[in-house]
């Protein structure tokens, strides 16, 4: 709980992590229809770098047939998809803006899914993976996998 003061008068309040309503952001998405990016007072080479902390492909998992671990998974896909759909907003922003799109992201060749959270064995993977990747030249993706699919990449 946190104790907050609004209109002269004292309360406590409980907060949400941000991730519960955003979690990639780069411009407020509209900025590019109130001005024109591409025109000369506002021409410039722009490039956008988005670093997603998290894998991108579907998590299967197998879930007791009761309330409590349906809502949890529930929960927990939805999560994960409104990650995946910033990805896709960004995308489809930078397109609109003719910036160019840069995406890193845990892709699926990656070490095996952790089990439980902070667990080193698989955080240690994790780090040797990225480390790998970063030393040999990282490729970023010019599109998210979904698009990069549909175009042939």
């Amino acid at each position: 709980m946190m104790d907050v003061e609004a209109g002269g008068r004292q309360y406590q309040e409980m907060n949400v992590d941000g991730g519960a309503v955003v979690q990639t952001f780069l411009y407020p998405p509209d900025i590019g229809l109130r001005v024109n990016l591409r025109s000369r007072r506002y021409a410039r080479e722009r490039h956008a770098y988005i670093i997603r902390n998290g894998r991108l492909d579907p998590n299967w998992a197998e879930v007791d047939r009761k309330l409590l671990p349906i809502a949890g998974r529930a929960i927990s896909t939805m999560l994960h998809y409104s990650g995946y759909n910033d990805i896709l907003r960004i995308y489809a922003t930078t397109k609109r803006d003719g910036v160019d799109y840069n995406l890193a992201y845990i892709e699926a060749e990656s070490p095996a899914r952790k089990h439980e959270d902070f667990d080193p064995t698989y955080l240690n993977a994790l780090f040797n993976y990225a480390y790998a990747k970063g030393r040999a030249g990282y490729p970023w993706h010019k599109a998210p996998p979904v698009l990069e699919e549909a175009m042939g990449a």
